[in-house]
């Protein structure tokens, strides 16, 4: 049986795996919308912030702006320029899951962190920085000129970490987002750990749906839940060796 510690690379998903991009989201539309914001649902939020990222796909550092006035047009909200600059600014703001920081220092005591992000260099290093700038590398879209789910940003991260001298079968990819990872990177050869962070809730959130499940090798509701099954790994490799 493979396990965790079989693998010297751990690439991550960045924000929605690590970084809350949803609270983030729902946070800034209901304070700077108006009422109408402020009442709406999750759902009400989410499902036109999807439909503006489809139409604004640039880079998030600037893009962001074009979303919010795209879903607040559509919804009713607060549509001036400066509701949609501060929008942009907060998304540099996003916080980290509760246990992101604590969860990769841990794991970056075993393993090469790798972040693979679509966020563009800008935003991620605002994201690095809030999650203590764990990451030994990073590939952002800025890097492969093209977002997941494109498997071609997965083959260029393969071929990054081969001139490191990482094989393929060394590294395990560990998201949240089924549609923009777990199946891409399936087919393209990763070994995949699903960090199912919306366990509790109904729905995808903020992430598109994808066109069919795809079973991850790991499976995990957190990030914590992850480093403590490696860290039993390594216990249980110690007890047998004493």
């Amino acid at each position: 049986m493979v396990k965790i510690t079989d693998f010297k690379v751990m690439t991550f998903d960045v924000v929605g795996t690590l970084i809350d991009f949803e609270s983030g989201i729902l946070s800034a539309v209901r304070s700077l919308g108006g009422p109408k914001a402020a009442a709406a649902s999750d759902d009400e939020i989410f499902e036109p912030y999807k439909r503006g990222r489809d139409k604004f796909y640039g880079r998030s550092s600037f893009a962001m702006k074009d979303v919010y006035l795209s879903l607040a047009t559509e919804c009713g909200f607060n549509t001036d320029d400066a509701t949609a600059d501060a929008f942009q600014l907060s998304v540099m703001r996003w916080p980290a899951f509760a246990d992101s920081v604590d969860a990769l220092r841990r794991l970056r005591q075993n393993f090469r962190l790798v972040a693979m992000t679509n966020a563009d260099r800008t935003a991620f290093s605002a994201y690095s920085a809030t999650l203590g700038n764990p990451f030994h590398d990073s590939v952002t879209c800025d890097e492969t000129g093209c977002a997941k789910p494109d498997p071609r940003f997965f083959s260029f991260n393969k071929g990054r970490q081969s001139g490191f001298g990482y094989q393929q079968s060394e590294i395990l990819h560990v998201a949240q987002s089924q549609y923009h990872d777990i199946g891409v990177a399936k087919a393209e050869g990763y070994t995949t750990c699903w960090i199912q962070r919306r366990k509790e809730q109904p729905g995808w959130g903020g992430t598109p749906a994808p066109k069919e499940f795809t079973t991850p090798d790991f499976h995990f509701s957190t990030l914590k839940e992850l480093a403590d099954a490696v860290d039993a790994e390594l216990a249980a490799a110690a007890t047998v060796a004493a």
